[in-house]
This record gives C-alpha cells, sequence and structure tokens, in this order.
C-alpha cells in the first residue's frame, strides 16, 4: 500500500510504501498527486519512504513504468528514503536511469531528504 505524506513543502510529494503495492495504489493515490502537481505547473519532486516493503504486484511495475515514461522529461528530484540494503544496492546500480536527480537517504535523515527534495 502506498500511503500520502502530509506536512511536506508545498513544492514536494511524497509516499511511504508498506507491504505489497499494486495498481490501485498508482490509479488512486500516486498517480493523482502527480497530475495535480502537473497541473499546478510544479516540476515532479518527490519524497519515497520505504522502511518495510513487500514488492510489486504485476500490475503495480506495470503502472511503475508507463508512469515513469509518460512524464518522463517532468521529474525533477527523487528522495529515496530507506534503509533496506537491496534497495540502496540497486539505487547505486541502476539510480543513472532514474528520471531526474536521485539521491538516497537512510530512514534517520528524513527530513534532510524533505529539504533536498524541495531545493533548487
Amino acid at each position: 500500500m502506498i500511503e500520502p505524506l502530509t506536512g511536506l513543502p508545498e513544492n514536494v510529494i511524497g509516499f511511504e510504501a508498506r507491504g505489497e503495492i499494486h495498481a490501485d495504489d498508482y490509479t488512486t493515490v500516486l498517480i493523482p498527486a502527480i497530475e495535480a502537481q502537473l497541473a499546478a505547473g510544479n516540476d515532479l519532486r518527490i519524497v519515497l519512504v520505504f522502511e518495510h516493503w513487500d514488492g510489486f504486484s504485476a500490475g503495480a511495475a506495470w503502472e511503475d513504468m508507463k508512469m515513469g515514461m509518460e512524464h518522463f522529461t517532468h521529474w525533477k528530484r527523487i528522495a529515496l528514503v530507506t534503509d533496506l540494503d537491496w534497495m540502496v544496492h540497486l539505487t547505486q546500480l541502476f539510480g543513472w536511469m532514474t528520471p531526474g536527480e536521485m539521491k538516497r537517504f537512510p530512514l534517520a535523515e528524513r527530513d534532510a531528504a524533505i529539504v533536498w527534495a524541495a531545493g533548487s
């Protein structure tokens, strides 16, 4: 499931993933938030928090790929907040493929991740 984060700067959206992510998490939570940011004339600055995560369903993986490609030129900054070792390693290997700037922060630096995502 994906839950929106609250109390973020106006130009930043954020989400925390828990358990397994499904396609409807994209269609009911993520995509509407992204569309609202774009409609407001903002680039996409996002904070993603993964404390515990059980992966994607096949439908969610498809929605994730579509969302990234549809808005490829709008991604400005992605702050990944996690202590999950495997996710840290994948980010180090494949982060260069992510549109926009991406930076990983440990869970203890969640506030710093938000500040970075909002910055220029």
